[in-house]
């Protein structure tokens, strides 16, 4: 019955609704030159001045239509106070303001300052502001006194660093505004600028790099006319290259032999970062996987080898230190139906022409999801895999193939590979 009901209004509001929609449609251009027109004023006024307003209005008009004293009283109050407002938020904004970091990368625990410098570049005075700075998801107030012609104004601020993070600073907007809050003005001045806390790594000199380093490239099983790990002698067939044919044996045999080669690999490194958050017990383990991932990743652009960082949302960027930093500066975990298993899958095509690849974990992955995540990668591929779990005794064992690193300090991590390389 309801449903009938509605069907019915709805059919006889058809013809109306359709007479209408034409008419709104040649407003719309209208009333959206108009809010432009209106946005400067309307902006200024906070949630809390239009309710003022509105009580302002209707006690105005309901005090002299009833004539009720005290409305009236309430609309003169709300009238003087609305024009107070308005005072407070008069003038015209000249300053010139720079903001300027020390610096835009530092490590988690190290000092990050700035400073905003406020002048006043006019030929009078201007009256006391406040300046505002977001950083990250707070924000900092500066108030700054009266500017006589020409003067300038200075603070120094600090920036938490006490975890890696992209911090967005800026920008620096300076407010005018009642005491009530009724009203609020407020213009940018500088652009926003980013921050980077990167994480804390660690070298990995002397034989803890080994794992890295192949000065003639790693052999492997994929025969080739044309490289140089020598491999064994074949007939001469058409259209091989003259340069490799042995001549001593052609000579003894009397039939042209040529040599045949094992292809070989440079050293790459390819590091897989889970940022699952199932995977990790507590935020203090990623945070040291994170750690791991940028230590080996530097180490192996020290050392101008070639390097892939892939996690479960995008692939960092790893042709400098300061970029592979920076991407993981704003790596974070997400809860993720897909397991490092199905991970490695995905990445098993972009790391195909990598010699190790390092497999980084927390606590909850269970040695069965290591071992099925290296069986999805290229079987002639070297895989290491490192828990990361703080507090955990530097423990090395293996599952097949596999070897598995239990790091529990970023420090241990040096002491790790010379386990790897001396396996």
């Amino acid at each position: 019955m309801r449903r009938r009901w509605s069907r019915r209004l709805a059919r006889r509001l058809a013809p109306a609704r359709d007479a209408v929609a034409p008419a709104l449609e040649a407003l719309a251009p209208a009333w959206q030159a108009l809010a432009r027109w209106t946005r400067p004023v309307t902006a200024v006024v906070s949630p809390l001045g239009w309710t003022v307003a509105v009580v302002t209005v209707l006690a105005w008009w309901a005090g002299l239509t009833y004539r009720w004293a005290e409305l009236v009283v309430l609309a003169v109050a709300s009238t003087v106070v609305l024009v107070a407002a308005v005072v407070f938020v008069l003038g015209r904004f000249q300053y010139e303001v720079d903001l300027d970091l020390a610096g835009h990368r530092v490590v988690v625990g190290e000092r990050a300052v700035g400073r905003i410098q406020v002048s006043n570049p006019t030929t009078r005075a201007l009256l006391p502001a406040v300046m505002e700075l977001p950083v990250g998801a707070g924000l900092a107030s500066f108030p700054v006194p009266r500017l006589a012609a020409g003067d300038t104004h200075e603070d120094v601020f600090a920036v938490p660093t006490r975890r890696r993070a992209v911090i967005p600073v800026g920008p620096v907007r300076s407010v005018r505004a009642d005491p009530l809050g009724l009203l609020r003005r407020q213009v940018d001045w500088t652009r926003a600028e980013k921050l980077y806390v990167h994480p804390r790594t660690t070298g990995l000199t002397g034989s803890s790099s080994g794992f890295l380093r192949d000065l003639e490239g790693r052999s492997t099983q994929d025969l080739s006319n044309s490289d140089v790990s020598f491999h064994a002698l074949r007939d001469y067939v058409p259209g091989d290259d003259r340069r490799h044919v042995h001549w001593k044996t052609t000579a003894r045999t009397g039939q042209i032999m040529v040599r045949q080669f094992e292809e070989t690999r440079r050293s790459h490194l390819a590091v897989i970062l889970s940022t699952r958050t199932e995977d990790y017990a507590h935020a203090d383990e990623f945070e040291l996987a994170v750690s791991v991932c940028g230590s080996l990743g530097l180490q192996a652009i020290r050392e101008d080898r070639g390097l892939t960082v892939l996690s479960n949302e995008a692939q960092l960027r790893g042709d400098s230190r300061a970029r592979l930093l920076d991407d993981l500066s704003g790596v974070q975990t997400r809860s993720l139906a897909d397991g490092i298993a199905n991970l490695a899958r995905g990445a098993a095509q972009s790391v195909s022409d990598a010699s190790v690849v390092a497999l980084l974990v927390g606590s909850r992955v269970s040695p069965a999801d290591l071992r099925a995540a290296s069986a999805r990668l290229p079987q002639d591929v070297r895989v290491i895999a490192v828990r990361c779990v703080p507090g955990e005794t530097l423990a090395r064992r293996s599952i097949a193939e596999l070897v598995v690193l239990t790091v529990g300090a970023l420090d241990e991590l040096p002491s790790a590979m010379r386990r790897v390389t001396a396996a």
